[in-house]
């Protein structure tokens, strides 16, 4: 009877050890993660008359997501997360963003500031065509940008390119600021980089 006890335990002690391994493992240090950029066709740019919706689908859309290439060192997934073996493919997402409607971009109402839901990334990931990608992704999917709160949200978004499930997706936040439609809207997804490095990776590691 205490033999199979004692082998009862170790399974389950084995189970846990397996169990707490696997947790993290998708954003663990040496973890590969393939950063694909920021979808930005469900945004709402609120109350800005800085510039036209055409301005913003032909350049500045394009122009943030270019930012994680010609200035690395400010705009760092891999030293936001604590990982050093991210890669970055923007094709997908400027593919993407080059099927925007101009007139679906701008708003008049505050309320489109937190108008999309998780259920509404998961539907845009299940869009993908990952072009036989494999391995955890991470997605941006810029919600709104508002010259009445001063701020941009989105939702930071890890997926596996294989099934295309979404592993985890948070909405955060980031106070703008800057000259220029596209500086002023890039200080937010930079203040949540400085989020996710001071408050949210150590948590998302034990969930994914």
């Amino acid at each position: 009877m205490k033999r199979i006890f004692a082998a009862m335990l170790a399974i389950l002690v084995m189970g846990f050890s397996n169990n707490s391994q696997a947790q993290g493992k998708a954003l663990a240090a040496e973890a590969p993660l393939t950063y694909l950029g920021i979808d930005f066709t469900a945004v709402k740019v609120i109350n800005d008359l800085s510039t036209t919706a055409e301005d913003i689908k032909a350049r500045h859309f394009a122009g943030i997501n270019q930012l994680f290439l010609s200035e690395p060192k400010k705009f760092d997934w891999g030293k936001a997360l604590g990982m050093s073996n991210v890669t970055t493919d923007l094709a997908l997402v400027t593919a993407r963003n080059e099927q925007i409607e101009p007139k679906s971009i701008m708003s008049t109402n505050i309320a489109d500031e937190s108008h999309l839901k998780e259920a509404d990334i998961a539907k845009m990931v299940s869009q993908y065509d990952f072009k036989g990608k494999t391995g955890t992704g991470l997605i941006v999917f810029w919600e709104s940008m508002s010259k009445t709160s001063e701020s941009g949200s989105m939702y930071v978004t890890f997926v596996d390119m294989g099934t295309k499930k979404v592993l985890l997706t948070e909405r955060m936040a980031g106070k703008a600021g800057g000259f220029g439609f596209r500086n002023y809207y890039a200080n937010s997804i930079y203040k949540v980089l400085q989020d996710v490095k001071k408050n949210k990776i150590a948590g998302w590691r034990t969930q994914i």
